[in-house]
């Protein structure tokens, strides 16, 4: 049995220790067959690292690395190439000037390895980068070869500051800028980071770039296909419920082949196949659901988003869209693509349940300060949904709702505000699991909230009156009578265990529920 590549994104590690590497030379042999410029984004841990660290065993020549793999016989080993790699994974950048030193660090790394000397502009990264290129070129009779990895990450360590990323972008900038100008002297540039930043903004007309982020064609050059699991993974992974592990961990989606997360799928063999959030756990979106806070967003929107093409591939710190950056760091992914227009329509959506699970815990603390409390809350729900007990239901959401502190409803009109209520309910109902269906069209209207979980099916109008008092004993419930009147249940009647109508009206003085009341639909 072949050991499993954990902690490591070197081709060299990899093959001298045995370990299990999934065969990427076939594509990596049609991006090489001739000069080119590639541009990749990919989540965080898709194993982007170990992509860039191939193609710099490749151009340097490394033949005994690629024994048995697809392009062994196909490529010309008497070829060297000078290979130029720039790694902004390690570390944390918190500055311009740290940024600087940083970068004539990593220049400098390159020329003790090459062999160059750049004297001439040692405290000028243009230019040093620049005579870097030139000298290298001239020194091994070979065109440069330029490998950029994790390019976005010094933006992103800064990405709660906005002043500060725009500075730190425009130091990129000033190190991106050179490789135009240096163009006659490049064999191939490959450039991979999370998110994709415009041209204009940070590569400063470097157009050549080919990106192929969403080209069908290099949809699984980073991530396990389901062939490989049930290949190269076979004896790793022997027993395991293909179905579930689908579930949990498969559905990223680049317009190709679906692929799992690497990192799953290695901690989930490492940990006895044990069902876990490994991926999401490496990286808290602490900044995402901040984000999604300050703008008041509609969370059950999250079920419905269609975008363009334009919304997926604009990334900027002056106007950061919450679904750029959630669907470009892994949250979401294309369901599927239509045309609407004469333009594509991207449909996008949670890949898994790892994902919505661990997604919508970060929702629900975000919203309502309530991880502490977040797992009882969640068991109260959950009970009350599988055996249909409504009491329970509404004592739970009001006990929620009484936990959210005053602090979350000052300077802003949250309590005002029906969408807070049906986030925070939709955030809940969503991290259980359940099938959610917001604005649940029918004949007759739509409905806030279709919750479906155990063979039970609950139809929920949320309302928000603004009175100083709660509505009086035994007055109508207006949102379960808006309900009834437009009859939004009959699409379901008949279907599963029961079909509940939910009327569910807060006070925005309160910030609470104070009329909760139902009607089971199949009687």
């Amino acid at each position: 049995m072949q050991n499993l590549p954990l902690a490591t994104s070197t081709l060299a590690t990899l093959r001298d220790n045995d370990m299990i590497y999934i065969d990427k030379t076939p594509l990596i042999a049609a991006m090489t067959r001739l000069p080119g410029r590639y541009f990749l984004s990919r989540p965080r841990r898709f194993g982007k690292s170990t992509l860039v660290d191939t193609f710099k065993e490749l151009f340097e020549g490394n033949q005994r690395l690629f024994a048995g793999l697809f392009i062994h016989d196909k490529w010309d080993w008497s070829r060297r190439f000078p290979v130029i790699k720039i790694d902004f994974a390690d570390g944390v950048i918190a500055s311009r000037a740290e940024l600087d030193r940083h970068i004539s660090t990593l220049l400098y790394d390159n020329q003790q390895r090459l062999g160059v000397v750049c004297d001439e502009f040692h405290d000028y990264i243009p230019g040093c980068f620049a005579d870097l290129i030139r000298k290298a070129k001239a020194q091994y009779g070979k065109k440069v070869v330029i490998l950029i990895d994790e390019y976005d990450k010094p933006i992103l360590d800064n990405i709660e500051h906005p002043d500060r990323a725009a500075e730190v972008r425009e130091g990129l900038k000033n190190l991106y800028s050179v490789m135009k100008g240096q163009d006659a002297h490049i064999q191939f540039i490959f450039m991979t980071g999370v998110t994709k930043f415009s041209k204009v903004s940070l590569f400063s007309g470097l157009n050549q770039l080919q990106d192929i982020t969403l080209d069908s064609h290099y949809a699984t050059i980073c991530g396990y296909t389901q062939n490989d699991l049930e290949s190269s993974f076979a004896e790793h992974l022997a027993g395991v419920d293909w179905e579930k592990l689908k579930q949990w961990y498969n559905g990223y989606n680049f317009l190709g082949e679906q692929v799992y997360n690497p990192y799953d799928i290695l901690l989930f063999i490492a940990n006895q196949h044990g069902y876990r959030n490994y991926w999401f756990e490496t990286g808290t979106p602490a900044f995402l659901v901040k984000l999604f806070r300050q703008q008041n967003y509609f969370l059950p929107e999250l079920e419905q988003i269609q975008v363009g093409e334009e919304l997926l591939n604009s990334f900027e710190i002056e106007r950061i869209n919450p679904i750029t950056l959630l669907f470009q760091s892994g949250y979401l992914t294309i369901s599927r693509v239509s045309e609407q227009l004469a333009r594509h329509v991207y449909h996008l959506a949670i890949p898994n349940q790892e994902v919505q699970q661990a997604l919508y815990d970060h929702f629900i603390d975000g919203y309502t300060d309530q991880a502490a409390h977040r797992l009882q809350l969640q068991t109260g729900l959950y009970d009350a949904l599988i055996k249909a007990d409504l009491s329970q239901l509404f004592i739970t959401i009001r006990r929620l709702f009484a936990g959210v502190p005053w602090r979350n409803f000052t300077n802003n009109d949250l309590a005002d505000d029906e969408g807070y209520y049906a986030s925070v309910l939709y955030a809940f109902f969503s991290s259980l699991n359940a099938t959610i269906i917001p604005e649940d069209i029918s004949n007759r209207g739509q409905v806030d909230l279709t919750v479906q979980l155990a063979g039970y099916t609950y139809l929920i109008e949320i309302k928000v009156n603004h009175t100083k008092r709660p509505a009086k004993q035994g007055k109508p419930n207006a949102a379960l009578k808006q309900i009834l009147v437009k009859n939004y249940a009959e699409k379901y009647r008949g279907s599963g265990k029961g079909v509940f109508a939910v009327g569910l009206v807060f006070n925005s003085q309160l910030r609470q529920l104070v009329q909760a009341d139902y009607q089971l639909k199949d009687e």
